[in-house]
């Protein structure tokens, strides 16, 4: 019989969890075919989860999840993962605190990212979840490393967990994947929203004053604790 140690539970709890919130992605009709991806640090591990390469949405299951170090390198797992490996793995090295990351193409945020126009903070909703504007990262190639240098230089300096690196989608962080997830699938709602407030006219940014107020409350008091 196979003696499973605490570290495999993890992995296999992760593989499964990052499985299903994939199923989060398309149902907030955040990505098509088999772009975009979620990944998950292995707690106390220099470790990751992600999902594999080019492969369908409805054909991901937790055993096809790709376990890799921290440097983008296959330790466990049949299939190539995501291009964006890489990317996310130098985000993970250099962002302790990260425990989940989230790439999209959703439609609204990525025509903010194709401006290269960081999202206003004129929705309260935006200063409750990402503290201020939702930033714009620098362009960069895939492949490699170079979009995680772009989101960890980019979200140094702000509270946003959404990133929308120029001419190409959001990545989001958060202290676990479904943190992450929640980041994505708010980015889009209000990316969308600013966008129709602009058809309307110029919409207002939120006092600073008053985005610190909501997003205090929101991260520290909202909710059941």
């Amino acid at each position: 019989m196979t003696v499973l140690t605490d570290v495999d539970v993890t992995i296999r709890n992760l593989r499964e969890e990052v499985c299903r919130l994939h199923a989060q992605l398309t149902r907030y009709e955040l990505v098509v075919w088999t772009a975009g991806n979620v990944s998950a640090r292995v707690p106390g591990r220099d470790l990751l989860v992600i999902k594999p390469s080019g492969v369908a949405y409805d054909e991901l299951t937790p055993e096809n999840m790709v376990v890799c170090d921290l440097h983008g390198r296959v330790v466990e797992g049949d299939h190539a993962p995501s291009s964006d490996t890489d990317a996310q793995a130098y985000v993970y090295r250099h962002m302790p605190h990260v425990g989940g990351v989230v790439h999209t193409h959703s439609t609204y945020a990525t025509a903010w990212a194709a401006r290269g126009e960081p999202i206003p903070c004129v929705l309260t909703m935006m200063a409750d979840e990402f503290g201020g504007d939702i930033p714009v990262g620098p362009f960069a190639l895939i492949g490699d490393d170079s979009i995680g240098h772009g989101i960890v230089e980019t979200l140094a300096g702000s509270r946003s967990p959404a990133v929308l690196m120029r001419n190409h989608g959001v990545f989001t962080i958060g202290k676990s994947a479904k943190a992450a997830v929640k980041a994505a699938v708010m980015c889009e709602d209000v990316a969308r929203t600013v966008h129709i407030a602009r058809q309307l006219g110029r919409p207002p940014p939120i006092a600073e004053r008053d985005v610190d107020s909501l997003f205090d409350r929101y991260q520290n008091v909202y909710g059941q604790r």
